[in-house]
Protein backbone atom coordinates (compact mmCIF):
# COMPACT_ATOMS: atom_id res chain seq x y z
CA UNK A 1 0.00 0.00 0.00
CA UNK A 2 1.33 3.54 -0.83
CA UNK A 3 0.41 6.44 1.04
CA UNK A 4 0.65 9.68 -1.43
CA UNK A 5 2.12 12.91 0.97
CA UNK A 6 1.31 15.70 -0.60
CA UNK A 7 2.67 18.29 2.03
CA UNK A 8 4.88 17.70 5.26
CA UNK A 9 3.38 18.82 8.26
CA UNK A 10 5.17 21.00 10.22
CA UNK A 11 6.94 24.81 9.70
CA UNK A 12 9.24 24.89 6.96
CA UNK A 13 12.77 26.63 7.97
CA UNK A 14 14.83 29.37 6.08
CA UNK A 15 18.21 30.63 6.52
CA UNK A 16 16.63 34.26 7.66
CA UNK A 17 14.50 32.05 10.55
CA UNK A 18 18.18 31.65 11.80
CA UNK A 19 20.00 34.96 11.00
CA UNK A 20 16.43 36.62 12.95
CA UNK A 21 16.99 34.69 15.68
CA UNK A 22 13.19 32.83 15.27
CA UNK A 23 15.39 29.69 15.84
CA UNK A 24 17.20 28.67 19.08
CA UNK A 25 20.48 26.75 18.18
CA UNK A 26 23.87 26.09 19.62
CA UNK A 27 27.13 25.35 18.20
CA UNK A 28 30.30 24.52 20.30
CA UNK A 29 33.93 23.10 19.38
CA UNK A 30 33.70 20.09 20.78
CA UNK A 31 37.19 18.65 22.83
CA UNK A 32 37.57 15.37 21.83
CA UNK A 33 40.65 13.61 22.56
CA UNK A 34 41.26 9.99 21.30
CA UNK A 35 43.49 7.48 21.82
CA UNK A 36 45.02 4.24 20.14
CA UNK A 37 45.83 1.09 22.18
CA UNK A 38 47.75 -1.32 20.10
CA UNK A 39 46.71 -4.11 21.91
CA UNK A 40 49.32 -6.69 23.63
CA UNK A 41 50.54 -8.21 20.33
CA UNK A 42 50.89 -5.32 18.29
CA UNK A 43 51.81 -3.56 21.03
CA UNK A 44 55.10 -5.49 22.01
CA UNK A 45 56.04 -6.05 18.16
CA UNK A 46 56.16 -2.18 17.91
CA UNK A 47 58.19 -1.98 21.52
CA UNK A 48 60.48 -4.38 20.07
CA UNK A 49 61.15 -2.75 16.91
CA UNK A 50 61.65 0.44 18.70
CA UNK A 51 64.65 -1.59 20.05
CA UNK A 52 66.20 -3.15 16.70
CA UNK A 53 64.52 -6.74 17.25
CA UNK A 54 61.95 -8.04 14.93
CA UNK A 55 59.43 -10.72 16.91
CA UNK A 56 56.63 -13.22 16.32
CA UNK A 57 54.54 -15.76 17.95
CA UNK A 58 54.25 -19.77 17.60
CA UNK A 59 51.03 -21.72 17.87
CA UNK A 60 52.15 -24.32 20.00
CA UNK A 61 49.19 -26.56 18.43
CA UNK A 62 49.62 -26.02 14.52
CA UNK A 63 53.83 -25.22 14.97
CA UNK A 64 53.49 -22.41 13.15
CA UNK A 65 55.44 -18.88 13.87
CA UNK A 66 54.32 -16.01 12.12
CA UNK A 67 55.09 -12.37 12.17
CA UNK A 68 53.46 -9.87 12.59
CA UNK A 69 52.23 -11.39 16.16
CA UNK A 70 48.81 -11.95 16.76
CA UNK A 71 46.96 -13.29 20.03
CA UNK A 72 45.18 -16.54 18.33
CA UNK A 73 46.18 -18.40 16.03
CA UNK A 74 43.35 -18.30 12.98
CA UNK A 75 43.88 -21.88 11.78
CA UNK A 76 43.20 -23.72 15.02
CA UNK A 77 41.74 -20.51 17.06
CA UNK A 78 44.47 -21.37 19.96
CA UNK A 79 45.79 -18.43 22.16
CA UNK A 80 49.49 -17.46 20.66
CA UNK A 81 51.68 -16.73 23.44
CA UNK A 82 54.99 -18.27 22.75
CA UNK A 83 56.72 -15.24 21.34
CA UNK A 84 60.18 -15.94 19.11
CA UNK A 85 62.52 -13.59 18.43
CA UNK A 86 63.33 -13.15 14.69
CA UNK A 87 66.32 -12.36 12.76
CA UNK A 88 66.21 -9.40 10.53
CA UNK A 89 66.51 -11.56 7.38
CA UNK A 90 64.18 -12.76 4.32
CA UNK A 91 63.59 -13.99 1.04
CA UNK A 92 61.50 -11.40 -1.79
CA UNK A 93 58.52 -12.94 -1.86
CA UNK A 94 56.85 -10.61 -4.41
CA UNK A 95 57.53 -7.29 -5.36
CA UNK A 96 56.92 -4.32 -7.63
CA UNK A 97 58.51 -1.86 -9.72
CA UNK A 98 56.50 1.80 -8.56
CA UNK A 99 57.02 4.79 -10.37
CA UNK A 100 53.67 6.50 -8.76
CA UNK A 101 53.47 7.65 -5.04
CA UNK A 102 50.40 6.46 -3.11
CA UNK A 103 49.52 10.67 -3.04
CA UNK A 104 49.77 10.44 -7.11
CA UNK A 105 53.65 12.20 -7.66
CA UNK A 106 55.43 10.53 -10.14
CA UNK A 107 59.01 9.16 -9.61
CA UNK A 108 62.13 9.02 -12.18
CA UNK A 109 63.01 5.97 -10.06
CA UNK A 110 60.74 3.48 -8.79
CA UNK A 111 59.83 2.59 -5.21
CA UNK A 112 60.25 -0.97 -4.58
CA UNK A 113 57.38 -2.18 -2.14
CA UNK A 114 57.90 -6.16 -1.44
CA UNK A 115 56.60 -8.92 0.83
CA UNK A 116 59.42 -10.41 2.53
CA UNK A 117 59.19 -13.75 3.98
CA UNK A 118 60.98 -13.30 6.99
CA UNK A 119 63.27 -15.75 8.35
CA UNK A 120 62.32 -18.21 10.92
CA UNK A 121 58.30 -18.00 10.02
CA UNK A 122 56.59 -21.20 9.55
CA UNK A 123 55.62 -21.74 6.90
CA UNK A 124 57.25 -19.14 5.74
CA UNK A 125 55.00 -15.23 6.97
CA UNK A 126 55.90 -12.62 4.90
CA UNK A 127 55.96 -8.88 5.57
CA UNK A 128 55.48 -5.57 3.60
CA UNK A 129 58.23 -3.08 3.13
CA UNK A 130 59.90 -1.27 0.81
CA UNK A 131 63.49 -2.71 -0.43
CA UNK A 132 66.51 -0.03 -1.03
CA UNK A 133 69.89 0.31 -1.51
CA UNK A 134 69.37 -2.11 -5.06
CA UNK A 135 69.24 -1.30 -8.44
CA UNK A 136 65.71 -2.23 -9.41
CA UNK A 137 66.86 -4.40 -12.63
CA UNK A 138 68.45 -6.66 -10.15
CA UNK A 139 65.67 -7.34 -7.65
CA UNK A 140 64.11 -10.68 -7.95
CA UNK A 141 61.59 -13.12 -6.38
CA UNK A 142 63.53 -15.42 -4.06
CA UNK A 143 66.42 -12.55 -3.27
CA UNK A 144 67.69 -12.75 0.45
CA UNK A 145 67.55 -8.93 1.75
CA UNK A 146 68.33 -7.71 5.46
CA UNK A 147 66.49 -5.02 7.48
CA UNK A 148 68.64 -1.30 7.14
CA UNK A 149 67.56 0.08 10.46
CA UNK A 150 66.93 3.62 11.53
CA UNK A 151 69.74 4.72 14.15
CA UNK A 152 68.70 4.25 17.72
CA UNK A 153 67.71 7.80 18.70
CA UNK A 154 64.85 7.93 15.63
CA UNK A 155 63.45 5.00 17.00
CA UNK A 156 59.49 5.42 17.58
CA UNK A 157 58.10 1.96 17.73
CA UNK A 158 56.49 1.72 14.08
CA UNK A 159 57.37 -0.40 11.09
CA UNK A 160 59.37 2.75 9.18
CA UNK A 161 62.01 2.06 12.25
CA UNK A 162 63.02 -0.08 9.35
CA UNK A 163 64.14 1.77 6.79
CA UNK A 164 64.20 -0.88 4.00
CA UNK A 165 65.43 -4.14 3.31
CA UNK A 166 68.73 -4.55 1.05
CA UNK A 167 70.35 -7.14 -0.82
CA UNK A 168 72.44 -9.39 1.38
Amino acid sequence: MTVKIDKFPGVYLHESDFEQGRVLYNTWDPQAQYAWDAGIAIGRYLSELKQGHLVGVRCNQCRRTVVPPRAFCEWCFRPMDDWVNLPDTGTVNTFSLCYVTWDMQYLTEPQIPAVIDIDGTRPSVGIMHLLGDVDPKKVHIGMRVQAVWKPEEERTGSILDIRHFKPV
